[in-house]
């Protein structure tokens, strides 16, 4: 359906940082498993429609202490598209809203990362869909600190949440009600929650 303008608030999707040298930072790669792009949009004005990104792929650079040197990249499979209603996935790969078939990726590079307080930091990037480029913010919150699974894989994991309007992308179908209203939210609200393998 949309998605723009991103306030202080996914990575994923989903961020990262860049160590001081390629070096001594490692590459965490996203969990596909246990990773997901969640959204919300406004229908009639009044309940909230929930949808996913199914297909999502990235990585993050990170030296595990100084974030501000980290930095990522994500793509994601705008075709995996995930409402649970077929007929409305449908129409939101159609031309109306994202064209699949004529950009079938969207993509967010970070920039810059800014720490906050507690466990709490920004992610500013580029994200880039329906064929439009956008700077972004993401505000995220997720701990640094490693942990290592059962089956011996070191991984970190962090939220994220960002508000978009989808016309800065150039998504901009609607219709209007009778009493006054849109069918579709202007606004979409991203939910992301990342966890992150770090490469053996």
């Amino acid at each position: 359906m949309f998605l723009l303008r991103m306030i202080p608030a996914l990575a994923l999707l989903l961020v990262g940082v860049s160590a001081p040298s390629a070096a001594s930072a490692d590459t965490w790669v996203i969990d596909g498993a246990h990773s997901s792009v969640g959204f919300k949009v406004r229908h009639l004005s009044m309940a909230w429609v929930r949808g996913t990104f199914d297909a999502v792929q990235g990585s993050v650079d990170f030296d595990g202490k100084d974030l501000a040197k980290a930095s990522t990249e994500v793509t994601i499979d705008t075709a995996s598209i995930n409402t649970k209603d077929k007929k409305r996935d449908e129409h939101l790969r159609s031309p109306d809203f994202f064209d699949v078939a004529t950009f079938p990726t969207m993509t967010f590079k970070s920039k810059s990362i800014q720490p906050g307080e507690g466990d709490a930091f920004v992610i500013v990037g580029d994200l880039t869909m329906h064929g439009v480029t956008k700077e972004v913010t993401l505000a995220v919150e997720g701990g640094i600190t490693p942990v290592t699974d059962p089956w011996g894989n070191t991984k970190l994991g962090f939220s994220a949440a960002a508000v978009l309007a989808r016309k800065d992308f150039g998504i901009t179908w609607n219709n209007s009600l009778d009493g006054g209203g849109l069918v579709v939210g202007e606004e979409v609200h991203l939910v992301l929650e990342v966890e992150l393998n770090k490469s053996k």
